[in-house]
């Protein structure tokens, strides 16, 4: 059995100037690292919850992250068969 540990880190940075949340959500794996940011907004009537905002830029960040991740592995796929892959969800 072959065990891989992956990790992500999640950098939250809040600027309440412009009532938004930023993420950046960085995935190492065996030498390579991938990133994916995400973005809150807060609408001015908004009651200010800092964990909301965190919840969903981080939420966005790791989104943006797995979509880069797939495609990734279609690039590796297409390297490997030398044919566009096809992958089914």
């Amino acid at each position: 059995m072959t065990v891989r540990h992956w990790t992500v880190d999640i950098e939250i940075d809040e600027q309440e100037g412009e009532r938004t949340t930023h993420a950046e959500a960085r995935l190492r794996t065996d030498g390579e690292q991938l990133a994916g940011r995400g973005t809150a907004y807060r609408h001015p009537h908004d009651v200010e919850v800092p964990q909301i905002g965190d919840e969903l830029a981080a939420a966005r960040a790791l989104s943006e992250l797995s979509h880069r991740l797939v495609l990734a592995a279609a690039q590796d796929i297409e390297e490997i068969t030398h044919r566009p892959p096809r992958l089914k969800r």
